[in-house]
């Protein structure tokens, strides 16, 4: 049985004349963070991005090994809260001689 439009026309809209493949559906092989850890990963890009104005230096220093950190920024900022502080006071520094340096000009 085929499906008709108005005009008499067949649509091809009948389900039942093809068989419908079966979906499988895999669990994502990249591992979620937990939502805290999100929020800090959030959190600490937009304070990068503010600090430094340009989405490739804030992407670049989050990802680069910090010796005064003693690690990669983004990576102590989602492991834990003291890390984010850390990470935090380090761009406070950064965006004020960004900002100082922009008022010299």
């Amino acid at each position: 049985m085929t499906d008709h439009d108005s005009t008499g026309e067949n649509t091809g809209d009948n389900q039942d004349d093809a068989p419908r493949p079966k979906r499988i559906f895999r669990g994502s092989r990249v591992a979620r963070i937990p939502p805290d850890a999100a929020q800090r990963q959030g959190h600490v890009t937009r304070l990068a991005l503010d600090a430094f104005g340009n989405k490739d230096a804030a992407i670049a220093y989050l990802n680069t090994e910090s010796e005064s950190l003693g690690g990669r920024p983004i990576a102590l900022a989602t492991t834990t809260a003291d890390g984010l502080r850390s990470v935090e006071q380090d761009l406070a520094v950064i965006r004020s001689a960004t900002s100082s340096g922009s008022n010299s000009a």
